[in-house]
């Protein structure tokens, strides 16, 4: 009979320990997808703005000399991402191929003005950057006009700022969801061990020696978790570029890497701190309680 109680202990133990093992990946995985999505949309939300069209129209007789100068001037700017130079036979052969005839024998000359197309940095691409950088160029003798869709750079911050607030609540409700998951099942863990705990302590071993193994136990489980779930994560980002090739547009090293650490420090926080006060729990609590 004491040899079939041994195995179904162990089976229970060995069950327990997966139990734990896979709320931590599964938690670790969602917190990590979470965290890739949050860096991702900052990536994106950049890409956007600095994709916003920003055209510097030129006046009619300036010389070729004063426009790259100006060119020249802005890409030493630091708002300035890029910049490119339209010629007015340039711009004449992109409004061709855009209207699918040539309004140039229609009209009979090139009203067309040469220009500068801006790209700007994420951080100014906001209306009031824009209004500033406008005045600046407007005062600029060579210039004509400053051409931007005020409209689409407002609507698209909006969006933007919006969509980073709900995405700031979901982070830190799955954040306390999560470490709550992983305490519950790490407490259920230290439960089925509570009078192991106890009568170690009846024989006069230290709280700090009694907690040791549970604690370096628990902190295996949260990196062993953290690397499944970043297994997992690196599966999901490969199958993701299969599908979206333009995604790897948006991949940086740094970034998997920041992403891939906070992963593994947070199971091992959250694995230590939920094994050093479940097992304080019981260390505090009297014998007779542990049958309730």
């Amino acid at each position: 009979m004491s040899k079939v109680e041994d195995k179904y202990s162990k089976r229970r133990l060995k069950s327990s320990y997966v139990t734990t093992l896979v709320s931590i990946t599964l938690v670790l995985f969602m917190l990590g997808m979470l965290g890739l999505i949050i860096l991702h949309a900052k990536k994106l939300s950049d890409y956007v703005k600095e994709n916003i069209g920003f055209s510097i129209i030129m006046k009619e007789n300036v010389k070729e000399a004063g426009i790259i100068q100006l060119q020249k001037t802005l890409d030493a700017s630091e708002y300035v991402k890029s910049t490119q130079y339209i010629t007015k036979e340039k711009a004449a052969e992109e409004l061709t191929e855009d209207l699918g005839e040539d309004f140039i024998d229609f009209l009979g000359y090139n009203p067309l003005l040469p220009s500068i197309d801006l790209r700007l940095k994420a951080e100014y691409a906001n209306i009031d950057s824009l209004a500033i950088i406008e005045k600046d160029l407007l005062a600029n003798k060579n210039v004509k006009e400053v051409f931007y869709q005020k409209s689409l750079v407002h609507l698209i911050n909006k969006n933007l700022r919006r969509i980073s607030i709900i995405i700031l609540g979901f982070s830190i409700l799955l954040l306390i969801i999560a470490i709550a998951l992983i305490n519950n099942t790490i407490r259920l863990s230290v439960y089925s061990k509570r009078f192991l705990i106890k009568s170690m302590q009846l024989v006069g071993a230290t709280q700090a020696f009694i907690r040791r193994p549970f604690i370096l136990k628990g902190i295996l489980h949260g990196i062993l978790g953290a690397f499944i779930a970043i297994l997992l994560l690196v599966g999901i980002l490969y199958f993701s570029q299969q599908e979206i090739p333009e995604l790897v547009n948006l991949q940086d090293a740094d970034l998997f890497i920041s992403i891939f650490g906070f992963v593994i420090l947070l199971g091992i926080i959250i694995s230590w701190m939920s094994t050093f006060f479940a097992v304080k729990k019981y260390l505090n609590l009297k014998a007779d309680s542990l049958y309730y």
